[in-house]
């Protein structure tokens, strides 16, 4: 039994925060029985753990430092039909962005053969409709997306040139990151230009969070 709350496998929390309560102060419109189903992709996330590398947040951070920090970025997503999440890794913050978004179409892309197995079993275990698993690395795939995420990138400018090419014209990049400094946010982004940094409050969650937005010129 999965409950918002979140005490799913064993007894072991997911915790931090109650989830649900962390989603009305993102003060963000979510479908139903969103809080749930977030749970049980962390209870198989959980499962999946213990014999393939996939996070090494620890369970009980899980609801703020996975599940409530990718959905941060939803107030920025405007209303686009295609997103893809680069280098996903166990599906962050792809899964839950697929959760709250049920009409945007979102592809995960990762080049890791056992994330890859992860991530199809939790699209076919969750049912999510609304999206595709792409075994492949982002500087290789085609085709054009409205939004682009990452968590995983190690700088803007490298997130940029392993990218762009995915890209609408119109479209952005969301990359969220940490700390950040000014250094990297004026140094060349090339193709890409930086277009905002906006700090991002998440629920229970008390280290620095940015999400850095970037466009095609």
């Amino acid at each position: 039994m999965i409950s918002g709350g979140g005490v799913p496998l064993g007894g072991t929390p997911l915790g931090g925060i109650p989830l649900e309560q962390g989603i009305a102060a993102l003060g963000i419109e979510c479908p139903d029985r969103l809080a749930d189903r977030l749970m049980a992709y962390g209870a198989l996330l959980q499962k999946w753990n213990r014999v393939t590398n996939l996070t090494r947040v620890a369970p009980e951070k899980m609801v703020t430092h996975h599940f409530l920090d990718s959905l941060a970025i939803v107030p920025y997503l405007r209303s686009p039909e295609t997103l893809i999440d680069v280098g996903t890794g166990a599906g962050l913050p792809g899964i839950p962005l697929a959760l709250a978004r049920p009409d945007v179409a979102v592809t995960l892309l990762d080049g890791n053969g056992k994330r890859i197995r992860f991530l199809e079993q939790a699209r076919i275990s969750l049912g999510l409709d609304n999206v595709e698993v792409v075994h492949c690395r982002s500087e290789d795939h085609r085709g054009l997306y409205e939004v682009v995420t990452s968590r995983a990138f190690s700088s803007l400018a490298q997130f940029s040139r392993m990218t762009a090419h995915l890209l609408t014209s119109g479209g952005q990049a969301l990359a969220m990151k940490g700390s950040i400094d000014s250094a990297e946010i004026e140094a060349d982004t090339a193709p890409l230009v930086v277009a905002q940094v906006e700090p991002l409050e998440v629920p229970g969650m008390s280290s620095t969070r940015h999400l850095v937005v970037l466009r095609h010129p």
